[in-house]
């Protein structure tokens, strides 16, 4: 088996500090103390990748676009492509993916495994389109959206899939404006139909829509605590509540609430740590078709947030008979495990439904 690896090491960075999207916004996601993440989850599905391969050949390319991943994870890989000017300071583009792959092909892979989000899977897919190539593509999920059916559930799916697949399947690769996301509107424009290895941890593409949900938020704002920090996720459930509890929501942004005001709006990871108090419960809703509540497009609701919160799961029948179970992928195995299990999900006035988190 031979496989390409290649990372966008800036996927994901705008996430916690609120931008809802890296594209663009890379010197505005540092000055507000952004973090880098591909890089870790990309250790994560190679360190998986490597225990499950037993014949393994991995091309890469120069420096933070998977060299430095691959020797981190304990992988020997051949580095096919340098960016021009690559050094500790050098800022890599969509252009060094583009590229990157382009040699992959070059090289005769199996399989192009990239880290990262939409724009990425978007790279590759057209990459791997222009040369006229059936070379399978497999995303490890590292951006703040992610709406494409190409990623592996969590990075370490992502590794064991690579390592194994014996069958491939068309999936879409979908993205979105940013620009527009930011505004509160999701225009979804599918990009490319390429193939990917079947497997049950090859999550499906974001569904946008839902069910009636008017009863639901009447029923939870009727019971609020005036006692309690409410951190209310994004999307159009919650945002439900949020207009049930006097407030327009911030544009798919997370609000915090308190007592009949709102304390933050739009918040980042640190405006919501800093606005907690005693009791704080956390309110999100799974993405139809798919069934995460936490590590897709809600990155500010971080694992320090919950740690310090309970946690609500709201949702349209329809949605929960949609998505089959719930997901999570917050970057902290700790609080991936302590979620698990059943969970309650509020789905009417009065009603809920037990749905399993795995």
């Amino acid at each position: 088996m031979r496989i390409g690896v290649v990372v966008n090491p800036i996927a994901g960075m705008g996430g916690r500090v609120g931008l809802k999207g890296t594209d663009g916004k890379v010197e505005e996601a540092r000055a507000r103390g952004a973090e880098q993440r591909a890089p870790g989850r990309a250790v994560e599905a190679l360190a998986a990748l490597r225990d499950a391969a037993s014949d393994l050949t991995v091309l890469t390319a120069a420096g933070e676009l998977g060299e430095a991943e691959c020797a981190e994870a304990g992988l020997d890989a051949e580095v096919v492509y340098t960016p021009a000017g690559e050094g500790a300071d050098a800022e890599t583009t969509a252009e060094d993916t583009r590229t990157a792959v382009a040699a992959f092909l070059d090289h005769g892979v199996d399989l192009v495994l990239f880290v990262g989000g939409d724009g990425t899977a978007v790279d590759v897919a057209e990459t791997i389109t222009d040369a006229d190539s059936d070379v399978p593509m497999l995303g490890v999920p590292a951006g703040v959206k992610i709406y494409s059916s190409v990623f592996g559930v969590t990075p370490r799916d992502a590794g064991r899939i690579a390592a194994s697949f014996d069958r491939v399947a068309e999936r879409e690769v979908n993205d979105i404006d940013e620009d527009a996301y930011r505004g509160g509107e999701v225009h979804t424009e599918l990009k490319a139909v390429v193939r990917v290895p079947v497997a049950d941890a090859v999550q499906s593409s974001k569904q946008v829509g839902g069910g009636t949900v008017e009863s639901l938020a009447a029923g939870f704002a009727a019971e609020v605590d005036p006692d309690v920090t409410y951190v209310l996720g994004p999307g159009s459930t919650v945002g439900a509540i949020k207009r049930e509890l006097g407030f327009e929501p911030s544009p798919l942004g997370v609000d915090v609430w308190r007592d009949g005001e709102v304390v933050v709006r739009d918040a980042t990871e640190s405006e919501i740590l800093a606005a907690l108090g005693d009791r704080n419960e956390v309110v999100v809703s799974p993405i139809g078709g798919q069934g995460f509540i936490f590590g897709r497009g809600n990155h500010q609701i971080s694992p320090a947030v919950i740690r310090r919160s309970t946690v609500t799961v709201v949702a349209s029948r329809e949605k929960l008979d949609d998505v089959g179970v719930l997901r999570v992928d917050t970057d902290d195995d700790e609080v991936d495990e302590s979620l698990q299990g059943w969970q309650k999900v509020r789905v009417g006035r009065y009603e809920h439904r037990l749905l399993k988190v795995v």
